[in-house]
Parts: C-alpha cells; sequence; structure tokens
C-alpha cells in the first residue's frame, strides 16, 4: 500500500494500492503500528519527515550519503530547534564510495 500526505485534494482517480491520508499522523501512526507487518519506508521533504518526529512516530533512520556536494537542496528535517538522538545500528560501504547509516531514533524518556 502506498499512503500519500498533500496538503492538495486527491484526484478524483486513486490507482489501487494508493490512499490519500486525511487523519492526523498521530491517527495514522497508532492505526499503523496496530496492523502486521514492518518497515514503512517513508519518502518526502523534511516538512513530512518533521511532522512524524513531532509525534514520535519513526523509529529509524536509513540514510545514505553519496559522496558529493551539490550547494542546495532538501533539507532531511526541516528547520526546528530540536535534538534527535541517534544510536548507530549499522554501517555499510559502496565500491562508489557512498556510505549507508542505519539508526535507531532514541525516544525521549516521559
Amino acid at each position: 500500500m502506498h499512503y500519500v500526505f498533500s496538503r492538495r485534494q486527491p484526484p478524483a482517480s486513486i490507482p489501487v494500492g494508493v490512499q490519500f491520508v486525511t487523519e492526523s499522523i498521530r491517527a495514522f501512526a497508532e492505526r499503523l503500528r496496530k496492523q502486521a507487518g514492518k518497515n514503512v519506508w517513508m519518502m518526502g521533504g523534511g516538512e513530512i519527515i518533521r511532522s512524524f518526529l513531532d509525534e514520535d512516530a519513526i523509529d529509524e533512520f536509513i540514510i545514505t550519503v553519496v559522496p558529493m556536494f551539490i550547494g542546495e537542496g532538501i533539507p532531511l528535517i526541516a528547520p526546528r530547534h530540536r535534538e534527535v538522538p541517534l544510536r548507530l545500528l549499522s554501517l555499510q560501504r559502496f565500491p562508489d564510495g557512498a556510505v549507508q547509516l542505519h539508526y535507531d531514533v532514541r525516544q525521549p524518556r516521559a
């Protein structure tokens, strides 16, 4: 299933396997956690990632660092005063020089 978060109205015709999400991120994450299955892969800009972090709804980050400076681009997380403590789970090197970092997000203590 593909879930789409958008500020725009969904198109009249939505492909099979695509669901536009209208509920809050908190409600969506809680509903998804109750379902069978694991490992939801998220693609998007820093705003949606920030919104999920605000709801403590991200458990892990897998970040691939490509050996090239590009000067500008989309930030991983939208600006906000915060610290996101991470714990390195694994590191994988690739022949082209890319490195994939797998982190656990350490949730704040209550």
